[in-house]
């Protein structure tokens, strides 16, 4: 039995390592506008050459990982881009922005039982933050502007759809996972390839969330829009997102 658990005990060490290890590929960088700072970790091709265009990748994380480690944020999806078979496929600059404990991507209205999603034109101060972050590395680093990709979760999948919403022309594709928005915002993302994942027992984040922009989005006429329901799956979606075959090939074969 003892012997069990030390193997037990060594393998979960030797896993936690491994992810350390991994996210340590990320660099930590601040971006600092005014008085206010955006923690953020950025991963470079290997090989990096500024002279060259690469596809930018930015992904938000739900409202669990906001803070101001610069650490928690990589803890849903950031191995999808350290690990070695992707990073070697799909070459590209990865931002994982840190929303502030205090803040959201997005603006809610919340109630007893419910929230909704309100239409803002002015940004959240992290998200702000984040659109002065991607027009500085448009700028100073080798970006390929034509293949400029966003995805998020939770919260994370909210502010994908925001920034989709308010830069609809920046973005080659766009993956929000159980997250939701405005239905009044979407006649400016129709021609933007979304892919909307969600698990239909979600009690957090409930299903018709997504359900509804995509319902929305096919009346107007979208046609590079699909949804993923997982039967059966709460809130963590995501992780059933990440396991599909096509997750990433699906985002990077799209371009302006």
């Amino acid at each position: 039995m003892f012997k069990n658990l030390f193997v037990i005990v060594v393998l979960s060490f030797l896993l936690a390592a491994s992810v350390f290890s991994q996210n340590e590929l990320f660099e930590k960088k601040q971006f600092i506008y005014k008085s206010d700072t955006l923690p953020y970790r950025i991963l470079y091709p290997e090989n990096y050459d500024k002279s060259q265009n690469y596809p930018l990748f930015i992904f938000l994380h739900g409202s669990g990982e906001r803070g101001n480690d610069n650490e928690l944020q990589l803890k849903h999806g950031g191995s999808l881009f350290t690990n070695a078979q992707n990073r070697k496929k799909y070459p590209a600059i990865v931002i994982f922005p840190q929303c502030s404990m205090d803040s959201y991507w997005v603006y809610l209205k919340e109630t007893d039982s419910t929230f909704s999603y309100v239409n803002s034109k002015k940004p959240t101060i992290p998200m702000q933050l984040v659109i002065r972050l991607l027009s500085e590395l448009k700028k100073n680093e080798g970006v390929d502007r034509k293949r400029i990709y966003i995805a998020g979760l939770s919260m994370g999948g909210m502010g994908t759809f925001d920034l989709i919403c308010r830069q609809p022309r920046t973005f080659a594709a766009a993956v929000p996972i159980c997250g939701g928005v405005n239905l009044e915002r979407l006649k400016k993302i129709k021609n933007v390839p979304l892919r909307i994942f969600h698990g239909d027992a979600d009690n957090a984040v409930p299903v018709l969330h997504s359900r509804n922009a995509y319902i929305e989005l096919k009346a107007m006429g979208a046609k590079k829009v699909q949804i993923v329901l997982f039967k059966g799956v709460g809130h963590n979606s995501w992780d059933h997102a990440f396991k599909m075959n096509d997750f990433m090939s699906w985002i990077f074969e799209k371009h302006l």
